[in-house]
């Protein structure tokens, strides 16, 4: 099946939130495709990119309704399907890939048997036709070894073949239209390159017509023929990739542009202060068995030496699996080095947290990619600043609700929020919850681990800027962990470059990201999007380069 024009007309969603009454989120929505085209939604959180394409689907999310228009796929209007008609329709005409692989392939069964899982069901083929079909696939998406990976199990393959097996696992019925949801948002940019390469490589092949949600508009100008500009559900502007880059025109299109090509800021506190808070003398950090000297099988980390002072913002920045956050774990005390030294505050650190103070605890905080893992569900944003205050500190209840009203305040959420629980708050309310609560602490060091590589970019800027800003009013500093070069570029003093566990590079951010000495550092950088149609084309780098010079 090739892909088949897509004509959308006047769509409406509606929504009913708990206890208020039904508003329309999605708002008289246009646009058509031909055959073998691509559109990109693109717009901040809660713009209405994914309710848009779900629909497309003839889905509507839970307390949500499509409430107007139609959606023509072909000779199809979706929207007048059947239950029945629209279940042979999913996953057969129109699949979707997501944007966390992990969470859609179940750990249990065998990658071939979810790939060629919606063949069977919808009866495209037999089991035998159907694997030859997924090899084929995963030798087109670039995939290792393609008649042995579907034997193995989702653990065993890394996030990037894991997006391209969820790719294969929707191109096996040949379907008219292809929804990608944030497909490689979760990836660092060696990984993404290579997975954006067999995306459109293999859509162009097969002329597959495909909706685009994304956020990252240099990701979008290497895969889209057109671009929908989406803010709060309602059309701001549409038209040809080029266009669009190069001549916006309308505001809300020139901020996304603007927070995509973000200033390097000057330093935001003290470069060097020389009163030294964070020493750390050649640490290893493994797993597995040990030897008879005690160093593990498996090193993560090793020979890992560094220093921040008080007020600085070091980056550390490399690909997956290059020992990033068991850095900051290390740090934090959640993981046991197996040699080294930690210092802080000129005072040794113990390898767990058993061994540890109060304050220390409090003087080190750490703040995750994912609030929705940190922060509880069950407790309102007020419970959850409180926690910290009567943990560390001896305060009153009055001094406590005054302090939590100064953390909303500085962290730019209105103190309305308060008796909200996290699943109420959009992804960058979130981030802010969770900041506020580390700075609830007081802390000298904040550990942030890809504090902003699940927001968008107008989000993430947002919490970049406030970053700076609390690190001039408050002095603290920060051990910045990223696969994003240019919030490395925009926060931080100095960056440490690591790759398979050792720092290749370390020095000023002006020098190491202008100038780069090592084969890796040049890698990262060049692997980078650029907001330029054609630039995936003519980049050298992706997983598959190998630096030819050893760590420094």
């Amino acid at each position: 099946m090739q892909g088949e024009s897509l004509i959308v007309r006047d769509l409406d969603i509606c929504a009913t939130p708990p206890g208020e009454d039904e508003r329309t989120i999605v708002n008289q929505i246009n646009f058509a495709l031909k055959p073998g085209e691509v559109m990109a939604l693109i717009g901040e959180s809660g713009s209405g990119k994914t309710t848009i394409a779900l629909a497309m689907m003839g889905y509507a999310r839970r307390g949500c309704r499509i409430a107007g228009g139609s959606v023509q796929l072909g000779e199809t209007d979706i929207l007048t399907l059947s239950a029945v008609e629209t279940r042979a329709l999913r996953g057969h005409r129109v699949t979707y890939i997501a944007q966390s692989a992990a969470a859609a392939f179940n750990p249990s069964r065998r990658l071939m048997d979810q790939v060629i899982e919606s063949a069977l069901i919808h009866g495209v083929m037999d089991r035998q036709q159907a694997q030859q079909k997924a090899i084929q696939l995963f030798g087109e998406l670039a995939l290792p070894e393609p008649e042995h990976i579907g034997d193995r199990y989702p653990h065993q393959v890394s996030g990037g073949q894991l997006q391209r097996l969820m790719a294969a696992m929707a191109l096996i019925t040949d379907p008219a239209l292809v929804i990608l949801d944030e497909p490689t948002t979760a990836l660092d940019v060696t990984t993404q390159v290579d997975v954006l390469r067999a995306f459109k490589r293999v859509m162009r092949e097969r002329g597959t017509t495909a909706l685009y949600v994304s956020h990252d508009l240099a990701v979008v100008a290497q895969i889209a023929d057109h671009v929908l500009v989406l803010q709060a559900g309602e059309e701001q502007e549409q038209g040809p990739i080029g266009q669009i880059l190069d001549n916006p025109g309308h505001a809300y299109t020139r901020s996304l542009l603007a927070a995509a090509r973000p200033e390097t800021r000057a330093p935001s506190g003290p470069q060097s202060s020389g009163d030294e808070l964070l020493r750390i003398d050649d640490l290893q950090v493994g797993y597995g068995r040990c030897d008879r000297n005690g160093l593990p099988n498996n090193v993560v980390l090793d020979h890992i030496q560094l220093r921040i002072d008080r007020g600085q913002a070091l980056g550390v920045i490399g690909e997956s699996g290059s020992g990033k956050s068991t850095l900051a774990r290390a740090v934090a005390g959640l993981v046991a080095p197996s040699r080294g030294e930690v210092q802080f505050n000129r005072r040794e650190l113990s390898q767990t947290l058993r061994g540890r103070t109060p304050d220390q605890f409090r003087r080190i905080q750490i703040v995750f990619q994912s609030a929705d893992n940190a922060l509880n569900p069950a407790h309102s944003v007020r419970r959850l600043l409180n926690r910290p205050l009567e943990t560390y500190f001896q305060m009153s209840r009055d001094a406590r609700r005054q302090r939590v009203e100064e953390l909303m305040d500085l962290v730019k959420l209105p103190r309305t929020l308060l008796d909200r629980k996290p699943r109420e708050l959009s992804g960058g309310q979130k981030q802010r919850v969770n900041l506020a609560r580390a700075l609830a602490a007081e802390p000298d060091l904040i550990l942030c681990d890809e504090v902003t590589s699940a927001l968008d970019t107008v989000v993430g800027a947002a919490i970049l800027e406030l970053l700076a800003e609390l690190r001039r009013e408050l002095g603290v500093a920060y051990l910045f962990i990223s696969h994003d070069i240019s919030t490395v570029r925009s926060l931080c003093d100095d960056v440490m470059v690591l790759y398979q566990g050792e720092c290749v590079e370390f020095g000023p951010c002006s020098t190491v990201l202008n100038q780069p000495q090592h084969d890796y550092t040049r890698k990262l950088i060049g692997s980078v999007p650029e907001l330029q149609p054609g630039w995936l084309e003519g980049c050298q780098w992706s997983t598959h380069t190998q630096p030819s010079t050893a760590p420094v």
